[in-house]
């Protein structure tokens, strides 16, 4: 009788398979390959590399935990990061983004930082059925109704990033005289898509009227005749939307030319802190405004490490001595990680569609150090919302990036020029 109900217990087990095995699962991949691009040279390293060194960061910690665990197969399977250097070039991407998918054929694809390098891999991954984790693309241009193969990961849309400044000047700037403003930005899906924001925000409102409105190549880095041209019409307010070399010039240009503001704004001030001051030094940044990433803001995550604790994790991985910045891009990278972690561990298959499916199911419930990961049917981020900040003086030769706004995520107050 013993032998009879071993041989059935055995007999139901062989049948059962593996315990949460997926029906009808195929036979588990040795490894997950992800495929990345990321800049080492040219326009956009500075943003590039410390998101491809977070992404390495996450990387490395999972597979010194034995991998990430794979739902369809059950069990925990070591990632294979297959990436190339694209060097600041959207053709040399559009190259490696196919390379990626055709010959590598990568399991997952995760796009360079930044609008400018995401836009060449956005049709490229549509047209190959391949979904493309966007880390920082946030051109909103990028997301239609149309394609289910891209989702924005670890910032804002960009038509809704800069919607904090035109209500602070429509609010508490319009209550201090702030009267005109000044909008300089670079022509590129990323900062162009926020100008054309800011400007319907403002005309919108009627409280605070643009009297300059100026779009210049990416590639600008004097900017002496533009702030020239803007001092002449004395706005209250100017804001300057570029990327980290942009930024970099600006900043020294207005610092040179002596002009002052009442209200000044650049992107990266704030967002890659660190950088921008190793380069303009902290008296052109001070009482600067930007935007406060989540590598100056503590939010608190379900999943992953805490702000404090990434940070402590990239000192020790990348001193000081390494040459790498800490700042938002390093915590976009860690993040995407994240999000590419819980959409292994509840997708149905490592088809294309599944992860869509696994990716968007995380909406609203996923909270990361880059606050709540909310997409919207399109898969542009909508969450992860970015406050806005001030470098303001903290000691002799120090500067903090306050939140000033809004009132609810405040952590002080705006000192306006006079």
């Amino acid at each position: 009788m013993k032998s009879t109900i071993l041989a059935l217990a055995l007999l139901c087990a062989a049948a059962a398979g593996p315990a949460q095995a997926q029906p009808g699962a195929t036979a588990a991949p040795a490894e997950i390959k992800i495929g990345a691009l990321y800049a080492s040279s040219g326009a956009f390293a500075s943003i590039s590399m410390p998101v491809f060194d977070g992404l390495k960061l996450w990387v490395d910690q999972v597979n010194a935990a034995g991998g990430v665990q794979v739902k369809p197969f059950a069990k925990k399977i070591p990632i294979k990061l297959i990436a190339y250097d694209d060097q600041s070039s959207t053709a040399t991407a559009a190259t490696l983004y196919n390379q990626l998918i055709t010959q590598d054929h990568v399991d997952l694809l995760v796009a360079d930082s930044g609008s400018v390098l995401t836009s060449v891999g956005v049709p490229i991954a549509r047209e190959h059925k391949q979904f493309l984790f966007d880390v920082s693309g946030t051109g909103a241009a990028f997301f239609t109704k149309d394609n289910p193969y891209i989702a924005l990961m670890a910032a804002p849309v960009s038509s809704i990033w800069p919607h904090y400044i035109s209500d602070f000047l429509d609010d508490e700037g319009a209550k201090q005289g702030i009267k005109t403003v000044a909008i300089l930005y670079s022509t590129n899906d990323f900062t162009g898509t926020q100008a054309a924001a800011l400007k319907g925000f403002f005309q919108h409102d009627g409280k605070v009227k643009i009297v300059y409105d100026q779009g210049v190549p990416t590639s600008t880095s004097n900017y002496t005749v533009l702030l020239n041209n803007i001092a002449a019409l004395n706005p209250d307010a100017v804001l300057e939307l570029g990327y980290v070399g942009n930024d970099i010039a600006f900043l020294r240009n207005l610092q040179d030319s002596g002009n002052q503001f009442r209200f000044v704004f650049t992107i990266y001030a704030g967002t890659e802190k660190d950088e921008i001051q190793k380069n303009v030094g902290i008296p052109a940044m001070t009482h600067i405004f930007s935007y406060v990433p989540p590598s100056n803001y503590e939010y608190t995550p379900n999943f992953g490490m805490t702000q404090q604790q990434f940070r402590a994790a990239w000192e020790k991985k990348y001193p000081p001595s390494s040459g790498v910045e800490f700042g938002a891009n390093a915590v976009y990278g860690y993040m995407t990680g994240l999000v590419i972690e819980r959409t292994l561990a509840t997708t149905k298959s490592l088809g294309q569609m599944d992860i869509h499916d696994a990716v968007f199911a995380l909406s609203d419930k996923l909270k990361t150090l880059d606050g709540t990961f909310t997409l919207r049917q399109d898969g542009a981020q909508i969450g992860e919302v970015t406050p806005l900040g001030q470098l303001q003086p903290k000691g002799k030769n120090e500067l903090d990036l306050v939140a000033v706004y809004p009132p609810d995520l405040a952590k002080g107050k705006a000192v306006l020029g006079k």
